[in-house]
This record gives C-alpha cells, sequence and structure tokens, in this order.
C-alpha cells in the first residue's frame, strides 16, 4: 500500500500546492489537501525542494524557488491537465446522458467530494486497488468529509481476470446505461497485452455511446533526450515501473479492436494551448507547459 500511495500522495500535493499558490489555476482541487495530514505536505514539500539537483542541476534559488520549479515543472502538469481535460469531457458526456462515472484506478480523486450541480444524478463509482481504497477511506475520515449518497467504492486489482466482476447490479451498476469512463495515469504501467486486455473488459461492460478518456505516452517518453525519463525512474524507483509507449497509430488500432473510435486528442502542445493558457497569461513568471510526450485521448464506444 505504501508504495502505490506515494504516487497518489504526490499528485494530491501537487494540486494542493497548485491551488495554494495561483489565483487563475489549470485546475482547482480544494479537496486535494484535506487527504493529506500536515507532516505529509511539509515533508513532500521537503523532499521535493531538496530534490532540485536531480531535475535541474544548475538551478539557482532559494528552497521555496526550487520547489516551485519542481512543482511546475515536473510534478504539476500532468496531473493538473489530465483532471481538466477528464472532467471537462465528463460534463459534455452527463449532457449528452451519461449516467455513470467510473473512476478507474481513483487513487486520491476528490471529483466525488466536490461535485458540481450537474452531476447530481450520475452513480460514481471509485475503483482501486483494495489496499488504495481502504487507505483513501481512511484519508476521507480523518478529513471528515461526508460520502454522497451516489459514491461507491470498488475494491478491484486490475490485475486479477475477474476484477470487472465487481461491477454488478449489487452495488448499482447498470451495464446498459451510457458510462464515463477515465483511466488516468494507468497506460504507462500496462504492457500493451494487458492494456488491450483491459479495454476488451473495459468495451464488455459499457454500452454504445459510452466515453473513455486516457492519457498515454508517445514513442518519444523513455528518450534520454527530452528529459521524460526522469519521470520512469522515478517510477522505477517507488516500484512502478513503467512498460509501454505508444504511436497515435497504435493507439487508435487498440481502441477500434475494442469498438471504440477517437474522438478528441490532444498532444502536449494542443493541450498547453488549451488548458494552460489562461493560467500562464496570469503567471508570466511561473509560466507551465504540459509534459512533453504525453497525449490526452478521449474514444467513444460505437456498433461493431
Amino acid at each position: 500500500m505504501e508504495e502505490k500511495s506515494l504516487t497518489a500522495r504526490i499528485c494530491a500535493f501537487s494540486r494542493a500546492y497548485h491551488r495554494e499558490k495561483n489565483n487563475v489555476r489549470i485546475f482547482d482541487d480544494q479537496i486535494a489537501k484535506l487527504l493529506l495530514s500536515e507532516e505529509e505536505y511539509n515533508m513532500t514539500a521537503r523532499n521535493m525542494s531538496q530534490g532540485i539537483r536531480y531535475f535541474n542541476p544548475t538551478f539557482e534559488g532559494n528552497d521555496e524557488e526550487a520547489l516551485r520549479w519542481v512543482v511546475d515543472n515536473q510534478l504539476s502538469p500532468t496531473p493538473l491537465g489530465r483532471a481538466a481535460f477528464a472532467e471537462r469531457a465528463l460534463e459534455t458526456a452527463v449532457g449528452y446522458g451519461a449516467k455513470q462515472y467510473l473512476i478507474l484506478a481513483a487513487g486520491y480523486d476528490t471529483f466525488a467530494y466536490r461535485q458540481p450541480a450537474w452531476s447530481n444524478n450520475i452513480e460514481i463509482y471509485e475503483i482501486d486497488h483494495p489496499a488504495t481504497s481502504i487507505d483513501k477511506s481512511e484519508r476521507l475520515r480523518r478529513a471528515e468529509l461526508k460520502i454522497p449518497k451516489n459514491v461507491h467504492f470498488i475494491e478491484a486489482d486490475f490485475v486479477m481476470e475477474g476484477w470487472k466482476s465487481m461491477l454488478n447490479p449489487n452495488v448499482g451498476f447498470d451495464k446498459h446505461k451510457i458510462s464515463f469512463c477515465s483511466m488516468l495515469g494507468m497506460t504507462y504501467y500496462f504492457s500493451k497485452q494487458v492494456f488491450n486486455k483491459f479495454m476488451e473488459k473495459i468495451s464488455s461492460i459499457v454500452p454504445i455511446n459510452s466515453t473513455i478518456v486516457l492519457d498515454y505516452p508517445d514513442e518519444n517518453y523513455f528518450s534520454e533526450g527530452v528529459g521524460e525519463n526522469k519521470h520512469s525512474k522515478l517510477a522505477a524507483a517507488a516500484n512502478e515501473k513503467m512498460n509501454a509507449c505508444y504511436s497515435y497509430k497504435e493507439m487508435e488500432e487498440i481502441l477500434q479492436k475494442n469498438n471504440f473510435l477517437i474522438f478528441e486528442h490532444l498532444d502536449s502542445a494542443e493541450m498547453t494551448e488549451q488548458y494552460f493558457s489562461d493560467y500562464n497569461k496570469a503567471n508570466p513568471l511561473y509560466p507551465m507547459s504540459a509534459q512533453n510526450s504525453v497525449n490526452y485521448c478521449l474514444a467513444v464506444k460505437k456498433s461493431v
């Protein structure tokens, strides 16, 4: 549990720090900090500022400036960008009739606890490994956060063959209702074969016109030249090895094989333009851009 919680904790820290330091935000998560103890927040901040030389060997500045650089350039761009992308797409999908929201590998996702009015009539399923789910529930309890009636916790190990059986009528799930699925930060850790099998399962439990959003690394992600290898090395150090990257064609083929057609696709430059521009205009001293070699994809299930 500790290893899985480490990644979730760093993502929560980056969202909390972004909200605390900025008035104009790429993504506004007012709940993230409540899931972290003061000790965890301060320890993460200290560790990141002290690790500046790993990310930027020539950096000059004080600890707070170092922390800001690490968060803005290494920690925040992907969690902020993909969350903004997913939740904008979710609102659109609900407007078109989606009734269920499946948050795959939910981690410390906080959508369920800051629900806007448009989401009140959907059922939300937070699906994650039992250890992570238990940890999340304890954090919600300590934060005294009320769990809305439309929120359901599903403990499922995605590497186990029968995990999809956990989504059944006993927990209120209806495979005939249009669903919106998010699988953020997952494709990095699956082999291509496992990812294909995973998409087979998703396709088998959601009906036509359901949507899935995901982020994925492209062919250059592990290249030394672009510097993204630091992320894969850090993941490996946390015993979460990244296993695969995809060309657009490969991603398109896997999705099509499982009856999903790409409806929207953004590369890092497009993500920066669409989701980071307002923040960058308001924060010229601290510009941010989406992580190189990461793409963001929205796909819709169509008939065979």
